[in-house]
C-alpha cells in the first residue's frame, strides 16, 4: 500500500468530504440538463452517488462504448462543468480552495489526495478525481495536470509492486493479527457451509489496467484488487494463520435497487481452517449507510447465509457495523434530527445547518442511519425516514 496512509480510515473522515462530493453532485446534474449521459458518466466514473467509481471498460460496457470512447465523453464533460463554475460562480467552490491551496507544495498536495483517495476506496477514479479537485481549487490546467499524475504514479506504483507493500509507518501488530477482531464480527448461519469457488469471477473490467496485482502465498498465485483497502485486507487473509485459502469476487449476487436490476461482486470468500466459509465486503466506514451500499450489502449478506457462510463487511477501521448500531448518539444530537425527518426528507443546506448546530460527525450520522433504517442518498443529498 502506499506510504503514509492512516491505520483507521476512521481518522480521515469528515463532513467536509461530504460537501466536496456534494458540489461534485450539483455540477454533475446541471451537465446532465444539456446531456443526460454526461450526467450518468461523471456520477459512475466518481462514485458521486456513493458507491465505488467504476471503471472506464465497466462503464463503456453499460453504453455499448470503447473505454477510450467514454475516456473522451467523460473529459469533455469535465471541461464543460469547470469552465461554467468559473463562469457563473455556481455552485460554491470555496471549499476546494480551502482544502488543496493553490500556495501548497506539489507533495503535500499529492499526500492529502491520496489520503482521501484511501478513506473513500476511490483508487479506480483516483487520478481524475485530483485533477477536478485541483482545477476547481484554482489551480492552473497544467499544475493540475501534473499533479494528478503524481496521485496516479503512486496508485499504480503500488499496485504493480507484485508483492505486499505494507504501509508506513507499520503498525504496531501484525497486519494478519488484525484479522483476530474482525472475525469476531462476523455473522454466522446455522447448518453446513457450501464449497468456496477456487477462482474468481470473470467481469468485463477483469483486464482493465486500474486494478491492482499481487502474487498471494497462500494462493500460490497472482491476485487481483481494485482499491488499497481491498488489497490491505487480502493481505490480512494471506498472512492469517486462520485462512486456508481464499478466492476475491467468489460469486454474483443480483439485487434490486429503487427497481432497477444491478449485480454485485462481493470482495472475497475465505475458507477457515476450521472448515467455515465466510464471504466478505470492502466498503469503507464513511460510505457505509449510503442507501446504495446498504442495497447492496442486504443482498451479499442474504446470499452469504443460503450459501451456509458467514458474512462480514471490512470497513478499514476498528469500527464495523455491530460497533456502529452499538455507538452512543447524545440526546441533544439525535432527537432533533428524528423529530425533523418526522416531517419529512432533508436536502443539504438543511442538514448542514442542522449538522453544524449539533455537532454531528460522520461517525453519528452513520450509527443512527443504520439504527434507525433511515434512507441517506448521494449525489445529491437527501436523508429520509
Amino acid at each position: 500500500m502506499p506510504t503514509g496512509l492512516l491505520d483507521d480510515v476512521r481518522d480521515g473522515l469528515s463532513f467536509e468530504l461530504e460537501e466536496i462530493d456534494e458540489i461534485l453532485a450539483v455540477m454533475a446534474a446541471e451537465q446532465a440538463e444539456e446531456r443526460s449521459r454526461d450526467g450518468e458518466l461523471i456520477t459512475a466514473r466518481l462514485g458521486l452517488d456513493g458507491e465505488r467509481p467504476e471503471t472506464l471498460t465497466m462503464i463503456g460496457a453499460r453504453y455499448d462504448l470503447s473505454r477510450d470512447r467514454v475516456r473522451q465523453l467523460y473529459t469533455r464533460a469535465v471541461g464543460q462543468m469547470v469552465r461554467r463554475v468559473r463562469a457563473t460562480g455556481h455552485p460554491d467552490v470555496g471549499v476546494f480552495a480551502r482544502r488543496y491551496p493553490v500556495g501548497w507544495g506539489d507533495e503535500r498536495l499529492v499526500r492529502a489526495l491520496l489520503g482521501e483517495t484511501y478513506v473513500t476506496d476511490s483508487d479506480i477514479a483516483g487520478q481524475d478525481l485530483a485533477y477536478l479537485k485541483l482545477r476547481l481549487a484554482g489551480h492552473a490546467l497544467m499544475d493540475a495536470k501534473r499533479i494528478a499524475g503524481f496521485v496516479f504514479q503512486r496508485i499504480a506504483g503500488w499496485q504493480q509492486r507484485g508483492r505486499w507493500h505494507p504501509a508506513e509507518p507499520r503498525p504496531v501488530e501484525p497486519i494478519a493479527g488484525q484479522l483476530v477482531p474482525l472475525l469476531r464480527r462476523a455473522e454466522w448461519p446455522g447448518g453446513a457451509a457450501a464449497g468456496l469457488p477456487e477462482l474468481p469471477i470473470r467481469t468485463v473490467d477483469a483486464d482493465d489496467d486500474a486494478r491492482g496485482h499481487v502474487f498471494a502465498d497462500t494462493l500460490g498465485r497472482e491476485t487481483t484488487f481494485d482499491t488499497a483497502l481491498e488489497a490491505r485486507l487480502l493481505r490480512m487473509l494471506d498472512e492469517s494463520e486462520s485462512v486456508a485459502t481464499f478466492t476475491e469476487r467468489p460469486i454474483a449476487v443480483g439485487y434490486r435497487l429503487d427497481d432497477v436490476e444491478r449485480l454485485h461482486h462481493p470482495t472475497v470468500g475465505a475458507r477457515l481452517t476450521d472448515g467455515r466459509v465466510l464471504l466478505i465486503d470492502v466498503v469503507p466506514l464513511g460510505r457505509l449507510a449510503f442507501h446504495g451500499n446498504r442495497a447492496k450489502l442486504d443482498a451479499a449478506r442474504a446470499r452469504a447465509h443460503e450459501q451456509g457462510w458467514g458474512w462480514l463487511v471490512f470497513t478499514g477501521s476498528r469500527l464495523g457495523v455491530p460497533d456502529l448500531l452499538h455507538h452512543t448518539v447524545e440526546a441533544r444530537r439525535e432527537h432533533p434530527l428524528r423529530n425533523r425527518l418526522a416531517r419529512g426528507p432533508l436536502d443539504w443546506t438543511e442538514f448542514r445547518r442542522y449538522r453544524e448546530e449539533a455537532d454531528l460527525d460522520v461517525i453519528d450520522m452513520t450509527a443512527l442511519t443504520l439504527r434507525h433504517g433511515w434512507r441517506w442518498e448521494r449525489g445529491p443529498f437527501r436523508l429520509e425516514r
